[in-house]
């Protein structure tokens, strides 16, 4: 196990190499840049000139990019904040960002799998009707409609919580009430993704021949659903959970931006908007580096659903 963990984490640092490479080729290769803004003053100008090696070519600029970026030097903001380090500005919007994903994933999971499984053993069932109704519904729309609509009806029209997030950093009563729409509105998704693979692999468990041997052998419908039909249908369920993960973070700029939440989607926009390079290089590096271990996490997982599974054949 721990020489697959050390493989694994080698392909990781490859993979984020290979991203930073592709980023600051793509954003180098942009029109437009910072030069082009008139009001820059001269000696900011001449300060970003020098700090990036901006007269030299282009492969001596990644050369120097790469040399600060192993260290952990991800340079400093050229628009957005100016000669404030971009590492200062990423350690401020990250809380941010990582509070609201937390709490949806927090919702959204056990959601879908406590629908998913009413669903499953309530088969052609009303209940199973309405719950399938509300998979479509919730996968056919967008989040960011979503979110226009709780702003209107819950926050406008019924004044019951707050159009906005509030700008406080530390988690309080008062800023939770007020990222309660935007978690909603990350979560219906993937509540219903969710939902529908958990009914699906929960029906085909059901209609297994194990779940008949283990009725044969004395179980109750309920006791041989709980002790291995829902267990055998984590396993496929978590192969959707790395998607989902990656949607959530997509989902959370566009959500971001329209609750107002100054947090690293919105400054991502801000940051290309700007040709910030340095800045949106190190949030896609936090992306990246987020969505890596998340499905690190979930591959060492298997073997915590299942223990038939081990990884590496070191058991």
């Amino acid at each position: 196990m721990l020489r697959y963990i050390g493989q694994r984490l080698a392909a990781m640092v490859i993979t984020l190499f290979i991203i930073i490479t592709l980023s600051f080729i793509i954003l180098h290769s942009m029109p437009g840049n910072i030069f082009d803004d008139p009001m820059l003053p001269e000696d900011i100008r001449v300060a970003i000139q020098n700090k990036y090696h901006l007269n030299d070519p282009l492969i001596v600029q990644y050369g120097h990019f790469l040399n600060d970026f192993i260290v952990g030097d991800f340079g400093t903001s050229i628009k957005i904040q100016p000669k404030v380090p971009v590492f200062e500005i990423l350690m401020e919007k990250i809380p941010i960002t990582l509070q609201l994903n937390i709490f949806s994933l927090i919702l959204t999971i056990p959601t879908g799998i406590i629908l998913g499984i009413i669903a499953a053993l309530k088969k052609n069932e009303m209940s199973d009707h309405v719950i399938s109704t509300m998979v479509i519904f919730f996968i056919s729309i967008p989040s960011f409609v979503f979110a226009a609509l709780l702003q209107y009806l819950i926050g406008f029209k019924w004044g019951l919580l707050p159009i906005m997030m509030t700008a406080e950093r530390a988690l309080s009563w008062t800023k939770f009430v007020s990222m309660i729409l935007p978690i909603l509105a990350l979560s219906f998704g993937g509540i219903a993704v969710i939902t529908r693979y958990m009914r699906s692999e929960l029906c085909e468990a059901i209609n297994s021949d194990y779940m008949l041997l283990a009725k044969v052998k004395g179980l109750s419908q309920v006791q041989a659903t709980v002790r291995h039909a829902i267990r055998n249908s984590f396993i496929p369920l978590a192969n959707i959970i790395i998607p989902m993960f990656f949607s959530i973070l997509g989902g959370a700029m566009v959500i971001e931006n329209i609750f107002g939440i100054p947090g690293t989607g919105s400054l991502m926009v801000r940051s290309i908007n700007a040709n910030d390079h340095p800045l949106t290089i190190a949030i896609t590096f936090f992306y990246s580096l987020i969505s890596l271990l998340a499905i690190l996490v979930v591959d060492l997982s298997y073997g915590i659903i299942d223990p038939r599974i081990r990884i590496g054949g070191g058991k």
